[in-house]
């Protein structure tokens, strides 16, 4: 014989209240697929979109930080070139003594010997920018940079070879000091202009490959943005979970007063079916 039961009333409290207190802790309101499978899966979806453009995101400004680096290090080559063909004028002209040319070729050969220095040393994160390595003065590798959620989303940066080698200095590096006749500095200038002009070409790239992940940073923030609006709604209202979570706690208590009371008026109840 059953005589009183409300024990269905008070599991339904607690689980509205359990559910609730797990939405104010999560910050969601589908933690488990019986909240509502179909919307759970495209929150799950928005969430892994999300996480993508985020790493995306630093995915781009890690190569616009090398592209940085790279265009400083020919900035400052292009600084050296400038002063190597200011030099290679003063020694084309016959005013400029034999002893006096010597020693500007010196001081010509101290500056590309730091033009191959910047482009053996300049790196990111392992990868030297201006050179192959930093024992290998041929053209770099082509760099690749995920720059999206997709296959394709790719912005490559063409491999360089920004030394003396590559943008055809070597037989100025040579050359012999007791033979450098003031013609032979006019004959380097043409070189020094086209190592000039090669080496604008490469910062050139640069600064298309730079724009180019600007442009895609500014667009991936975008459709982050977008994408965590988009499952915003499914975030916990907590003002709305908050007043449940107390309507619960009270309707717990008063089910706890009642149990207890029907308990009592039960025990009363068989003591005098029994007397």
């Amino acid at each position: 014989m059953q005589v009183g039961n409300n024990s269905q009333i008070n599991t339904d409290v607690y689980l509205n209240a359990n559910q609730s207190l797990n939405k104010i802790a999560t910050g969601v309101t589908l933690n488990q697929a019986s909240n509502d499978a179909s919307s759970l899966a495209i929150s799950n979806n928005l969430k892994v979109e999300a996480n993508g453009y985020t790493q995306a995101i630093e995915n781009t400004n890690s190569a616009i930080a090398l592209n940085q680096i790279a265009d400083g290090a020919t900035k400052e080559q292009s600084n050296i070139l400038d002063s190597v063909k200011e030099k290679l004028l003063q020694a084309s002209t016959d005013t400029t003594s034999q002893e006096g040319r010597d020693a500007i070729l010196k001081d010509v050969k101290s500056l590309l010997e730091q033009f191959d220095n910047i482009a053996s040393s300049t790196n990111y994160n392992g990868n030297t920018l201006l050179q192959n390595s930093q024992t290998d003065n041929s053209a770099s590798n082509d760099l690749q940079f995920q720059a999206g959620n997709e296959n394709a989303d790719i912005i490559e940066s063409a491999g360089i070879q920004s030394n003396t080698e590559g943008l055809g200095l070597s037989a100025l590096l040579n050359q012999d000091a007791s033979s450098f006749s003031s013609s032979d500095a006019r004959a380097f200038l043409e070189d020094v202009d086209g190592a000039i002009s090669g080496l604008s070409d490469i910062r050139s790239e640069f600064g298309s490959v730079s724009n180019q992940l600007e442009s895609s940073t500014r667009n991936l923030i975008t459709q982050q943005n977008q994408t965590l609006e988009a499952n915003s709604v499914f975030d916990t209202d907590y003002a709305k979970e908050s007043a449940n979570f107390s309507k619960q706690n009270v309707l717990a208590q008063i089910g706890a007063f009642s149990l207890a009371q029907a308990n009592n008026i039960n025990q009363q109840t068989v003591g005098r079916l029994l007397s």
